[in-house]
């Protein structure tokens, strides 16, 4: 299974689109900033399913219905899902990680800092953020799953 983990898109869907051409995900996951973009992913491939956490620039525009973080299992295999603000992951991973671990979960997918990073600690965490998709960016995570676990976790740039 191929996840499409996206970030920061800031309303640029035009790499959003080109990779759901090329990568041909099995999921797709936005993580925010810009929130509607990835309803527009999921209107124009209703076949993928799409997961999706609003950003700290979604602030004012989604009147917050939605929840800022997800826990989510994909293919047997557990994400925590957030933009990364409420994390504070400008500063430090520490505090993602240490929920990440709280939860039990097998990745920690975030956004926020605009710059690619995708890392499996000692322990077995795979941290990734994909950068940004828009907004002075060109980049995209892809995870591979199988047999129950990530495989393999990579950063793409346009």
């Amino acid at each position: 299974m191929k996840i499409l983990v996206l970030s920061d898109s800031h309303s640029s869907l035009c790499l959003m689109r080109q990779w759901v051409a090329e990568i041909k995900p099995d999921v797709i996951v936005h993580l925010g900033d810009y929130f509607s973009d990835g309803q527009v992913l999921a209107e124009e491939n209703p076949r993928i399913p799409v997961y999706q956490v609003p950003g700290n620039c979604d602030k004012y525009r989604l009147c917050g219905l939605e929840p800022e973080t997800r826990l989510e299992t994909i293919g047997e295999v557990r994400f925590l899902m957030t933009h990364g603000h409420l994390h504070h992951v400008k500063q430090s991973l520490y505090y993602l990680a240490a929920d990440a671990r709280a939860m039990r979960v097998d990745g920690a997918l975030f956004g926020h800092t605009h710059e690619a990073y995708c890392h499996r600690e000692e322990d077995g965490l795979w941290m990734l953020n994909p950068g940004s998709c828009g907004y002075g960016g060109g980049s995209a995570g892809i995870i591979e799953l199988q047999d129950r676990k990530i495989v393999s976790c990579e950063i793409v740039r346009a």
